[in-house]
């Protein structure tokens, strides 16, 4: 998966391209207020790098592509919504984006953040 041959050559698409277009259609999704690191050292190299893709796991198995999304969710929505809205929006943005078909996209809810009292 991920590469295809055409008479002009080869295209390979990387996981942390997909991984991209994965983040940026998260954050569009109602209710996300962040994206949460994997574990401890995908935190740490977030800081550090800044890399966009950080809470997003791509795996590619032959055709399939599993996506997994960890969100920090706002508090006071209700998560089963917000959950499922990211997992529509992001399958939505990739398969748009590529052309290919995913098999699932899994979205954990890391933690709740309160944005205002106001």
């Amino acid at each position: 998966m991920g590469e295809d041959t055409t008479t002009l050559g080869g295209i390979h698409i990387s996981p942390n391209a997909v991984a991209t277009i994965a983040y940026y259609a998260t954050l569009e999704s109602y209710g996300v207020v962040g994206l949460a690191p994997k574990n401890l050292t995908d935190g740490i190299v977030s800081t550090i790098t800044r890399e966009p893709s950080h809470g997003i796991t791509v795996r590619y198995k032959g055709e399939d592509i599993d996506i997994d999304i960890n969100v920090i969710v706002e508090y006071g929505t209700r998560i089963n919504s917000v959950a499922q809205s990211v997992g529509n929006t992001v399958r939505f943005h990739v398969e748009k984006a590529l052309g290919l078909r995913i098999k699932s996209v899994n979205v954990h809810v890391a933690g709740l953040r309160i944005s205002s009292m106001d």
